[in-house]
């Protein structure tokens, strides 16, 4: 792709697009280690936001006619070699960057470069375009790549508390004029006044908007985001922030059990409903038990899920951000933001 040559993108094409991406990823541990093969291509392109409005991105792609924002999350084993081939289609620098892992100097446009490193640091990690930081980043060069101790299934590190399947939560805060500057090739020259905030990369669209519940357009549908489960599942969820806010990750039904904050397990695992999030490339890891919300009515059994099933309702509990900016899409529409929604299912 030439750098003038544009891809336009609504949320449907774009969610077609990141369709390669799993929703809740699978594991199973290997007695050996091996060899992860990867390619990425840097694109850019417009996607259409929930307000109507074409906004500017750059992208980890996973081909050169496709714009996925985040790029596609990675799950390896500690150990494996991972050879990530980066394919810059684009006429201006970047960068892969896995901070402690990989860096790959710059890639200059029209290059492509495979970088080789051995995966190590169990534990969640942003992928992302260091050069001209932090707007690469903030217009949509990043990604999540997970590391998983060898020999364990269920395990953040040795020791941790354990989970049955784990997926993650990206968010970015997006400044329309800002990655409009960034695709002139200028530096944003204004105060940063994000707009629209995502989590990978959709906005939640409440019942009876426009593309609620299409899981190509709504974050409370996509099976990447929202969280299903059964009575006794748990769900490890790691979440990244690339974009410049700070957040705090609020999941009703039930608290979270917070086992690390910026990739260090914390001493204490404390159970919070409400866990801060650092922006600047901040993350933190948390296990949401799906037992018996304590105080939802009806009481949530296996009794009441398979009912409600059968006259075709759910119960689901909503995730939102705790600071109201963060629901808000081209600042003044609440709920279409950073949320999704929690699934009990019956056995």
């Amino acid at each position: 792709m030439r750098r003038r040559t544009f891809l336009k993108f609504s949320m449907a094409s774009l969610a077609a697009a990141a369709g390669s991406t799993a929703g809740v990823l699978g594991w199973q541990p290997r007695a050996h280690a091996s060899t992860i093969y990867k390619t990425f291509y840097i694109t850019e392109g417009f996607i259409t936001q929930v307000t109507g409005e074409d906004v500017y991105f750059r992208g980890f792609s996973s081909s050169t006619s496709s714009l996925n924002i985040p790029g596609e999350s990675m799950i390896v084993q500690e150990g494996d070699t991972v050879r990530i081939t980066v394919v810059n289609t684009l006429g201006t620098s970047h960068s892969f960057v896995i901070d402690g892992m990989v860096d790959s100097g710059t890639i200059r446009g029209g290059e492509t470069r495979t970088l080789v490193f051995t995966a190590r640091n169990p534990g969640s990690h942003l992928y992302y375009d260091s050069r001209n930081a932090p707007y690469n980043r903030l217009t949509g060069l990043h990604g999540g790549f997970a590391v998983m101790p060898q020999g364990r299934s269920n395990q953040l590190y040795a020791g941790s508390r354990t989970f049955r399947q784990q997926q993650f939560w990206i968010f970015n805060d997006i400044d329309p004029a800002w990655n409009n500057r960034v695709r002139y090739g200028y530096t944003p020259n204004t105060e940063y006044r994000p707009r629209y905030f995502t989590l990978n990369g959709l906005v939640g669209r409440p019942p009876g908007a426009p593309g609620a519940m299409d899981p190509a357009l709504d974050a409370m549908a996509d099976p990447r985001t929202k969280l299903d489960g059964h009575l006794g599942d748990r769900t490890l969820i790691r979440c990244l922030n690339p974009g410049l806010g700070q957040h705090a990750v609020h999941t009703h039904s039930n608290h979270m059990e917070w086992l690390t904050s910026n990739s260090q397990p914390r001493s204490e695992v404390w159970e919070k409903d409400i866990v801060p999030l650092d922006g600047d490339g901040g993350g933190v890891d948390v296990i949401f038990p799906f037992n018996p919300p304590p105080d939802a009515w009806p009481v949530v059994t296996n009794q009441t899920l398979a009912q409600a099933e059968s006259e075709g309702r759910h119960f689901a509990f909503p995730m939102h951000l705790h600071n109201e900016m963060t629901q808000t899409a081209g600042g003044g529409l609440y709920m279409f933001g950073a949320l999704t929604d929690i699934y009990y299912h019956a056995d």
